[in-house]
């Protein structure tokens, strides 16, 4: 079986042009990780691959699901799981991108979901019937049976959030073999990268984009958490001034680029090589001399 390639960052460090350079040379296929880019309409401000950028590599899981949907880690783990099966079966050759840890991991590791969220009343039932819903839900789950604070913790969390509470900590048990690839750059090129990317969704029509989603979609959960639409929705509700929205979306995105970096470094062992911005034909070389 082919090793499926995994290539992580942050935003603005060329995930995108790297997958697809290796996928034209390894005759591979993209599966999107990342949690915006699944949603249809969602182009400008989820940075998504355009039909020019794919260069005819087929790319999975962009544009599947309606704003009005919610889509969850659960829902993402089914389909991205059937899609590499559905590759590994034809021998071809799998990579996958994004920035989003919460799904990749869910795909690549050893976690099992339950489909639908139970809203549960703690009082109605005994220690014992809580710790067997917990295990339910997180079979990896080490929280003591005796422990009823930690299982109500463990219920709540999962129903907040569609998925355990476990998913948070390092494991292991990875159930595909998998290279991890990770693009970096220093904090004040990254830092400005993003800041300049903002400011170039601007230019391309992303206050467009936003004002269409909001009249079509005013309930979308997406809208209301994705970083640069949740701002700009602001500033079209009047909320914050066009200015500070921008500013928001400035910080929220650096704010998460910290997080995209803790979040790699502590749960996946990737290898990480430094985007070389005037030159990106060397990085890309490098990597393929390194496969």
């Amino acid at each position: 079986m082919k090793k499926i390639i995994v290539i992580v960052g942050p935003t603005g460090v060329g995930k995108t042009k790297l997958s697809v350079e290796l996928a034209k040379s390894l005759d591979a296929e993209i599966i999107n990780g990342d949690a915006t880019q699944v949603y249809k309409y969602l182009n400008i401000g989820s940075a998504k691959v355009t039909e020019e950028e794919k260069e005819g590599i087929p790319h999975h899981l962009f544009d599947i699901v309606d704003p009005k949907e919610k889509y969850t880690v659960y829902d993402y783990q089914k389909e991205a799981r059937k899609k590499i099966e559905q590759l590994q079966k034809q021998d071809k050759q799998i990579i996958i991108v994004g920035g989003s840890g919460l799904y990749i991991k869910a795909l690549l590791y050893d976690y099992n979901f339950s489909e639908t969220k139970e809203k549960i009343n703690f009082n109605e039932y005994q220690l014992e019937d809580l710790y067997k819903k917990v295990k339910e839900i997180d079979p990896n789950t080490e929280i003591p049976k005796n422990n009823r604070q930690r299982i109500e913790g463990a219920l709540r969390f999962y129903n907040n959030n569609g998925f355990p509470i476990s998913m948070q900590e390092k494991t292991s048990k990875i159930i595909y073999n998998v290279k991890f690839i990770g693009l970096t750059t220093d904090r004040e090129t990254l830092y400005d990268k993003i800041n300049r990317r903002v400011e170039v969704m601007i230019e391309d029509g992303l206050l467009n984009e936003v004002k269409e989603l909001t009249k079509n979609y005013p309930h979308s959960h997406i809208m209301n958490s994705a970083i640069g639409y949740k701002e700009l929705k602001e500033y079209f509700k009047g909320t914050i001034t066009l200015e500070d929205a921008i500013g928001a979306i400035k910080h929220n995105s650096t704010t998460y680029a910290k997080r995209q970096y803790t979040w790699f470094n502590n749960q996946m062992d990737v290898t990480w090589y430094q985007t070389n911005y005037k030159d990106f034909n060397k990085t890309i070389k490098q990597i393929k001399k390194d496969l």
